[in-house]
């Protein structure tokens, strides 16, 4: 359960992109003054060295973060701005995972809560991400630690959630606990981020959101090869409930620029309204 280590897989096409939508959702919920709180459930060490040992050996950044040219997508300016603040060079050396991400947009009333299981990446999220008064680091379930917080205070948030799926069983269990929560908090924005290495999980993750009752549910996927019975994972997507209104048009735009960018073909991609506001 506690064998995944997101170090072997930082800055592949996976997080392209579930942090695109994530700068998205953040940059929406900073256009008013009023706080809001980021609750990540399974936040990884939260920085990556790409020299590093563990990310050379897959190199999955050279299909994702690396094949893409800032001059050639303006439209996610944000997305590389928040990239280069943690390199020091033009050299791509480092690149963030979503608590890196969302600590670079929280502002001073804002706050940010981390949950990490895993006992070497929560030392080295702890040691990445400093803690103070607006980020709390919790070595403690991130599913059930989203359900202690919910409502926030705020009443505004970003509830992130990206589990390694390792065990079939979490592809059930995180739809469960979103219902949960968006019972007691049915105005927050949850991204739930999913891999698709068998196409069977992930369609009943849809048919579980389809009949849970929810509105709002947006679908954006991105795949290197068409779905597979082999090893490994060819696609992987996000489930946005209470998505920002500019989101889907955004999204259907860019995605053919990424899929065409990333595998030289344009029609690698989902991106449709799963169930109607």
């Amino acid at each position: 359960m506690l064998s995944y280590r997101h170090s072997f897989h930082a800055g592949n096409f996976a997080d392209v992109l579930k942090h695109i939508v994530q700068i998205e959702i953040l940059e929406h919920l900073r256009k008013k003054d009023k706080a809001f709180e980021y609750i990540d459930t399974h936040s990884g060490a939260g920085l990556y060295h790409l020299h590093s040992k563990n990310m050379q050996k897959l190199q999955e950044y050279t299909n994702g973060i690396a094949k893409l040219d800032a001059e050639q997508f303006p439209e996610i300016k944000s997305y590389f701005e928040a990239i280069n603040s943690f390199n020091q060079t033009n050299e791509l050396e480092f690149y963030p995972g979503s608590p890196a991400i969302a600590k670079y947009f929280l502002r001073p009333q804002d706050k940010g809560w981390l949950f990490e299981l895993h006992p070497q990446d929560f030392e080295h999220l702890s040691n990445n991400i400093n803690r103070n008064r607006k980020v709390k680091i919790t070595k403690s379930d991130g599913l059930k630690g989203m359900l202690g917080l919910v409502p926030t205070a705020s009443r505004r948030a970003l509830i992130l959630i990206d589990p390694s799926y390792e065990i079939k069983t979490e592809y059930q269990l995180v739809i469960k606990s979103v219902i949960k929560a968006y019972k007691k908090f049915s105005t927050a924005t949850y991204a739930i981020w999913y891999p698709v290495v068998d196409r069977k999980n992930v369609d009943l993750m849809e048919k579980a959101l389809e009949e849970s009752g929810i509105k709002n549910i947006q679908r954006f996927e991105l795949a290197l090869a068409e779905d597979s019975s082999g090893h490994g994972m060819t696609s992987s997507g996000m489930f946005v409930i209470n998505p920002p209104w500019t989101l889907q048009n955004k999204m259907a735009d860019l995605l053919p620029k990424l899929s065409k960018s990333l595998t030289g073909q344009k029609h690698l991609y989902q991106c449709d309204i799963l169930v109607e506001e």
